[in-house]
């Protein structure tokens, strides 16, 4: 083999090793920017309460099935930005336990504990909004 052809062999192995480098660097870079998205996307925004009648209470979806809920806020419309249609808010279930106590409220007055979330994931529910806990209002 002639000395010119070493130096092409070894510029050969040098642009394939600075290439994994670079690949591995952005898959690493792509790990650690998904999970931080995620990390993110779960903080708790708000937390609170809202009141009004159970209308809708239901286990839907295609490949995540997720609970998903409507309450009739009652009263003066409020604006579509603040998750808001109507009077009716639109809410997630993420815990069977409290998807069950609504179920036994359908229909009545119940008062809904609360966390707003930066970001849903699609096998998380459709809205932002997760109740935690529920009571029923006498």
């Amino acid at each position: 083999m002639s000395e010119f052809q070493q130096v092409v062999q070894e510029g050969k192995k040098k642009i394939v090793s600075g290439v994994k480098r670079i690949l591995l660097i952005l898959f690493a870079l792509a790990i650690l920017g998904s999970a931080g998205y995620f990390w993110v996307c779960s903080w708790t925004y708000s937390e609170g309460t809202r009141a009004g009648t159970l209308t809708k209470i239901s286990s839907k979806g295609v490949v995540f099935k997720t609970w998903e809920g409507q309450l009739n806020l009652g009263g003066f419309q409020q604006s579509a930005a603040e998750g808001v249609v109507g009077n009716i808010w639109e809410f997630s279930v993420r815990k069977r336990e409290v998807f069950e106590k609504l179920q036994n409220f359908e229909g009545k007055q119940v008062k809904l504990y609360y966390k707003e979330r930066y970001k849903a994931m699609p096998w998380q529910g459709d809205t932002n909004y997760f109740v935690v806990n529920v009571e029923e209002v006498k």
